[in-house]
């Protein structure tokens, strides 16, 4: 048996709490720009060592910074001065026995299909720079056995199931995101932020669009299409209090591009908002403040042995589960490891629900959480096939 404790917990539902803020940084964001990029790395390096090899290597790669860099953008097509700097770090093995591979070249390749979906940025806008060397021989070692090995002592977060609040940010970020609202607005840019504010049951959508001037010919048509995505915004979600760009003058006092959010490729990392991995949206796509999180920064992590990637996904994945399939309304789950223990023997599985649990559920539900780890290794398997978010 494992170490699962199931309790009940002083604790308002999210529905009933007073306060709610919510956060979520779209595809184009600079931080999920390097969370995206090393999630994408390591799922290739992944791939390509299971064709290569027969099975998943040593690798993290879990470092990324993007230098902003600068750019002159004016109504009809401004220009970006100077590139934007994206470095990509970390530890991965580039050669088993006589076998090699380029890890540099994957990592470049798939770093610009990433930024190639940003439909105003050019190859020339950018540099990629790849500096991944190779693991330390300790932490190989957890590779060398078929049961996996956790490979740090750190812990995952789960919750279900998604408040009203969480499921606006969600929709309202992927529709500005989607190439079906882009076709139709083609001003709007990927870097998107949405930010709610949920007090009782009034709710207040803060949003930032980096705008595409050479789809824009002058001040006036900048305001009228804001206020056409605003329009969108309010129609899908029914939030009558939605701010875009709060930074922007007066429509009447705004003489210049100086005075609203307007760029040449519609990132921000195109002049002046630097990014890192990990300081972006959790596995679950948010950032939450008035719920438990980690700050492990699960983007590029080892899918075969690295808890604070494998333990956050399957977190939520549990958590979901016993939503789904007990009377639980609301359910957080905390998994613990420790460096060089099988994973599916965690240290902790706390279960935690503010709801009464009977005897008959709470069998069904310490069954979920002993299916799921008995089937650990499927979590790799949705985590390398793209089935399950991490950023």
């Amino acid at each position: 048996m494992r170490n699962i404790v199931l309790e009940k917990i002083n604790l308002l539902p999210i529905e009933k709490q007073e306060v709610e803020i919510i956060e979520r940084k779209c595809s184009g964001h600079p931080d999920t720009i390097c969370d995206a990029i090393c999630e994408a790395v390591s799922r290739e390096l992944s791939l390509e060592y299971k064709k290569r090899f027969g099975r998943v290597l040593h690798h993290n790669i879990d470092k990324a910074l993007l230098v902003a860099g600068e750019s002159k953008p004016k109504f009809g097509g401004g220009k970006v001065t100077k590139k934007i700097k994206i470095i990509i770090s970390g530890r991965a093995t580039s050669q088993a026995g006589n076998k090699k591979i380029n890890v540099k070249k994957i990592a470049e390749k798939v770093a610009k299909s990433y930024l190639s979906q940003f439909h105003a940025l050019k190859e020339e806008d950018y540099e990629i720079i790849a500096e991944i060397k190779e693991g330390a021989g300790n932490l190989k070692e957890v590779f060398r056995g078929e049961i996996p090995l956790a490979n740090d002592t750190s812990f995952g977060v789960g919750y279900a199931p998604f408040s009203k609040t969480e499921k606006i940010v969600l929709g309202v970020g992927k529709m500005l995101n989607s190439k079906e609202f882009i076709k139709k607005y083609p001003a709007v840019g990927e870097d998107i932020k949405v930010m709610a504010l949920r007090v009782g049951r009034k709710l207040k959508l803060t949003i930032s669009i980096a705008f595409i001037d050479k789809y824009i010919k002058n001040i006036d048509e900048y305001y009228k299409i804001k206020e056409k995505v605003k329009e969108e915004i309010i129609k899908k979600t029914g939030i009558e209090d939605v701010t875009i760009n709060a930074l922007d003058k007066k429509r009447d006092e705004a003489k210049s591009v100086e005075d609203i959010y307007l760029t040449v490729t519609g990132l921000s990392a195109e002049m002046g908002d630097d990014g890192q991995v990990g300081r972006g949206n959790r596995v679950n796509g948010l950032i939450t403040l008035c719920r438990p999180m980690s700050l492990e920064a699960a983007a590029g992590k080892n899918p075969t042995r690295h808890v604070g990637k494998i333990y956050n996904v399957l977190a939520n994945i549990i958590a979901s589960e016993i939503v789904k399939k007990t009377s639980v309304k609301e359910v957080y789950v905390k998994i613990l490891s420790r460096i060089g223990n099988p994973l599916d023997k965690p240290l902790l599985c706390s279960i935690q629900t503010p709801y009464d649990i009977n005897f008959t559920e709470r069998k069904k539900i310490t069954s979920i959480a002993e299916r799921w780890f008995d089937k650990i290794k499927e979590v790799t398997s949705l985590i390398i096939n793209g089935k399950v978010g991490t950023y």
